[in-house]
């Protein structure tokens, strides 16, 4: 239930939001995706995924919050 609840406020958050953050949003979350998928045991950031990041909070300094690389085991959960 409390999942449920959590879901649904960050739904109605994500609403309120600019088109460019849920833009930018969603370009870091596929990086961390692009990241996460390397076929390494513990994926190392290169140069260009640090030029990335760089590049990205300048075009959004509210980005710093997104860099978190998650396990793809929390991912699936929070699609469950």
């Amino acid at each position: 239930m409390l999942h449920l609840l959590y879901v649904l406020l960050a739904t109605a958050r994500s609403s309120l939001k600019p088109q460019r953050d849920l833009a930018l949003e969603n370009l870091a979350l596929r990086q961390q995706l692009a990241i996460v998928q390397r076929k390494t045991k513990r994926p190392k950031l290169t140069k260009a995924d640090r030029a990335f990041w760089v590049a990205l909070c300048r075009l959004w300094p509210e980005g710093h919050n997104a860099l978190l690389i998650v396990k793809p085991q929390t991912v699936i959960g929070w699609r469950a």
